[in-house]
């Protein structure tokens, strides 16, 4: 039988999401005005919509989102 390969990250999951979403905006921001630089600012709302729910879902009180 084969072992799974473990990966412990680095980073937090927010951490990761935040940075995706950085980066996918510089890089929509030298994008031309169209359906490919709406997609990628799509993706940083969604990256920065699953770093809040990730706060809020590790939080000690775990209150609904304001």
């Amino acid at each position: 039988m084969t072992k799974r390969r473990r990966f412990k990250q680095a980073f937090s999951l927010k951490d990761r999401l935040t940075k995706f979403a950085e980066d996918v905006r510089k890089k929509a921001g030298v994008l031309p005005p169209g359906p490919a630089r709406e997609d990628m600012l799509r993706k940083a709302r969604q990256a920065d919509t699953a770093a809040h729910i990730e706060e809020w879902a590790n939080s000690p009180s775990l209150q609904p989102p304001e």
